[in-house]
């Protein structure tokens, strides 16, 4: 009776985990650049991811747009995240990556948030360099919109140690201690810092009027 029991007991967690597992449904994820034409699409449990990145350099010679799209890979887990930072020599990135968990839904290209142009009161020192980690000028740049945070870059080519990058400048509060590849080769690096100056800072704006508030004590005492 005992040995009858087991049985039916284990028969059961069998028929369990099997539903648990065949309840789970794999969908069709859009994936770009394309292999094949027309594009093959890719099978997952997980979830597709569409992103979108735009380097802008002075010359449209340089300037750069990658889009990937696809299926998240068992191992790895996918985020929303859309970052812009503004280097030193008018360089700007931008970058922004979706997730959704619905059959084909990363077929539409993701669009970018337009650059403000409207000044937030943050400056911060900004440079551009493709030659080494460090830069012999630096100026100083007047942040605009949501780029509030002062950013250093520091960049790779994978598997191409000739490649590098640095620069300094404005950047959105996410665009903070990332370590990720941007443009399909680049492994960058970045970190930020306290801005030189916020003239927009409530903190700021007390401290001035504390200030015009004793002036006139001076001549009294």
């Amino acid at each position: 009776m005992a040995w009858s029991s087991s049985l039916k007991s284990l028969l059961t967690v069998f028929v369990f985990i099997n539903l648990a597992v065949s309840s789970v449904e794999s969908y069709q994820c859009t994936v770009y650049p394309c292999v094949t034409e027309p594009c093959a699409a890719c099978e997952t449990t997980k979830g597709c991811f569409n992103e979108i990145q735009k380097f802008d350099t002075p010359s449209v010679l340089t300037d750069g747009t990658f889009k990937q799209k696809g299926c998240i890979a068992d191992s790895n887990t996918c985020s929303s995240l859309t970052i812009s930072a503004t280097l030193g020599d008018q360089r700007t990135f931008n970058y922004a990556n979706s997730c959704c968990t619905s059959v084909n839904c990363n077929k539409d290209d993701l669009t970018l948030p337009a650059p403000s142009s409207t000044p937030n009161g943050v400056e911060c020192p900004a440079c551009y360099n493709e030659k080494t980690n460090l830069c012999s000028s630096v100026t100083t740049l007047k942040c605009t919109g949501e780029e509030k945070r002062c950013i250093e870059v520091t960049g790779k080519g994978v598997g191409d140690s000739s490649l590098i990058i640095y620069g300094k400048g404005c950047a959105t509060e996410n665009s903070c201690d990332l370590d990720m590849t941007v443009l399909g080769r680049i492994q960058i690096k970045t970190s930020c810092s306290s801005p030189l100056s916020n003239h927009g800072h409530p903190t700021a704006k007390f401290g001035s009027s504390f200030l015009i508030f004793l002036l006139p004590l001076k001549f009294l005492l």
